[in-house]
């Protein structure tokens, strides 16, 4: 069974974009992973397709309606549907390397890509969307959300990446950062690779890849290691 994400957006044209390439790009064509996008406005208001209104109480900018969205949530995830339903939005829960996790695991989702100020809370309560935010700033959609969010998705699926075992050390995947990599040459520009990593003492260069790790979570990433023991893989 692959992974099927139903996008839900207002401008199809931006995927699969940069999944269409490298590991993701593999993925669609091998059928690991199927992306399929729906027009938002196909289910727009009167001969003009309109999507969304002025804001109730005043102030900038439009807002998308709850009806349309309904329309377009209900056609592409029908009762039985059981993918979870997604909204990229700045103020969700932040993507997680565990959240990716049991995406990978599931069936896929349905991503609805917000634009213009936002979306009818209504909606949002009535079909149960889960926010989903991928950092603390504001893109003018949620398009490009989405595709990071599927991209870090369809390279866990199984195959994927080739050797399972890639993914093991990265960041986020343990409450640390990942240790530095080195490769050839094994002296450039006067720096050179530290000599326990040409040692082939594996034992040894386990524990200096958990020293490194460890280092750098807490020079750039301190908050990793406070988390508390019971949220550390949320």
């Amino acid at each position: 069974m692959s992974f099927r994400a139903t996008i839900l957006t207002l401008y199809p044209e931006m995927f699969p974009g940069p999944l269409g390439v490298s590991l993701s790009g593999r993925a669609l064509e091998r059928g690991d992973a199927t992306i399929e996008t729906r027009q938002i406005r196909d289910f727009g208001i009167g001969k003009h397709r309109a999507v969304d209104d002025t804001p109730a109480g005043g102030g900038a900018g439009m807002v998308l309606r709850a009806d349309v969205l309904a329309a377009a949530i209900d056609a592409a995830a029908p009762d039985g549907d059981r993918r979870p339903k997604l909204l990229m939005s700045p103020r969700g829960r932040p993507l997680t390397q565990r959240f990716v996790r049991e995406l990978a695991a599931g069936e896929g989702a349905v991503i609805v890509c917000g634009r213009f100020e936002g979306i009818d809370e209504r909606i949002i309560e009535a079909r149960g969307l889960c926010e989903i935010s991928i950092g603390d700033y504001v893109l003018s959609g949620g398009e490009i959300a989405a595709t990071v969010l599927l991209d870090a998705v369809i390279r866990l699926l199984p195959g994927v990446m080739g050797n399972d075992q890639s993914g093991v050390h990265e960041s986020f995947e343990r409450p640390l950062l990942e240790h530095p990599h080195y490769t050839r040459p094994a002296e450039w520009e006067g720096r050179r690779i530290p000599p326990v990593l040409t040692s082939g003492d594996h034992g040894a260069v386990e524990r200096w890849r958990l020293a490194e790790a460890e280092r750098l979570t807490r020079e750039r990433r301190p908050d990793l290691l406070a988390v508390p023991e019971t949220d550390k893989e949320r």
